[in-house]
């Protein structure tokens, strides 16, 4: 599993996830940009003081608030832009993995819209958790680290199987192999749980989690 995690962090640095890296990222901080843009002129439009200095103090306050609000945000809208170009990083990984540079059936489009939106509001969810944790001192943040494992490992391995059977199938297989899943989950929570490195999150989990599925169907490692 390590082996898989290392080769998955080497292959993020190639030329194709760079490609997609910069792809997000530009994508990612102009709907950022446009949220605190909006945000903040609704926040601005609220503020009923006419006193100079409260003025001033609230701008502030309303600026702060934004910052950490979408700080929060950067990694649930850095996973729904890539969602748009994780189908082209699984063939890549999948043609590096299996023999004679097999790939699976694009994800329908309905179904990867879905999945890709889940994506998303589990990370908004687990990242509203993170919010929580900080604003109130002595919760054991364990709990978040764990629902992360749980959650981003599910949904990811989900993807990676769904590329190869059907989603009964795949959810048969998520439940069958439930613990090696949350335990490769762990490595991907280090990611969301990161500042800045959970920009990665997607690309690295699609790679992990299509040599996890690797692993666990071995009928498919057969040339």
């Amino acid at each position: 599993m390590f082996e898989a995690a290392l080769a998955s962090l080497r292959q993020i640095l190639t030329p194709p996830f760079r490609a997609v890296l910069y792809k997000s990222l530009g994508l990612t901080l102009l709907l950022l940009a446009l949220a605190w843009a909006g945000l903040d002129k609704l926040a601005l439009s609220m503020v009923l003081v006419d006193h100079p200095l409260m003025h001033t103090i609230l701008t502030f306050a309303t600026g702060a608030g934004l910052v950490i609000f979408l700080a929060f945000l950067i990694g649930p809208v850095s996973i729904l832009v890539t969602g748009f170009f994780i189908d082209d990083l699984a063939a890549h990984v999948e043609r590096e993995i299996y023999p004679g540079g097999r790939t699976g059936r694009p994800v329908p489009p309905a179904t990867a819209i879905a999945m890709t939106l889940r994506f998303a509001l589990v990370s908004a969810f687990v990242n509203l958790i993170a919010l929580m944790l900080l604003l109130a001192p002595g919760v054991n943040a364990v709990a978040f680290f764990l629902a992360n494992a749980y959650l981003f490992g599910r949904e990811y391995f989900a993807f990676a199987a769904t590329r190869f059977r059907s989603l009964r199938e795949a959810d048969d297989m998520r439940q069958r192999f439930a613990l090696r899943i949350f335990l490769a989950g762990l490595l991907i929570a280090v990611f969301v749980a990161t500042p800045g490195l959970n920009l990665l999150t997607p690309m690295f989990a699609t790679a992990f989690m299509a040599r996890i599925h690797k692993m666990l169907s071995p009928e498919l490692a057969a040339p």
